[in-house]
């Protein structure tokens, strides 16, 4: 099985972060999640983290620093969650494609809300306090 590579943003302002809601349609559908997508071919991970959030949640990545890699296999699909803390962006994050979305304290997230690859994530945000 093919593991597809993603760029994961976790936008941090103070102790709260910045979250969207998959479309119910989507795999993992109707959960939260940290904004960011697939990376193309020769691309880098920080490129497409730039792109990404852009074109999902319109910010302009200044500086990030990794978080997290994480490889997690659902069954019927195997991802690799390549994570970046978004320490300074330009710009006010929102829901660009008309994406719920919501800041949120990192002590209010709650794993059941989240796909299973994101509850790695959650412990690494809350121990990096």
């Amino acid at each position: 099985m093919k593991t597809v590579q993603v760029a994961v943003g976790v936008i941090r302002r103070a102790d709260e972060v910045f979250i969207c809601l998959r479309p119910d349609h989507q795999h993992q559908g109707g959960k939260w999640e940290f904004p960011g997508g697939k990376i193309d071919a020769g691309e880098t991970v920080v490129a497409a983290l730039k792109r990404e959030l852009q074109e999902e949640v319109g910010i302009a990545v200044k500086r990030c620093k990794p978080l997290i890699d994480i490889t997690h296999d659902y069954g019927d699909k195997r991802v690799a969650l390549l994570v970046r803390e978004v320490i300074d962006f330009d710009g006010e994050p929102h829901g660009v494609e008309g994406q719920q979305h919501k800041w949120c304290s990192i002590h209010q997230l709650n794993a059941a809300d989240f796909p299973a690859a994101n509850v790695a994530i959650l412990d690494a945000l809350t121990t990096s306090e």
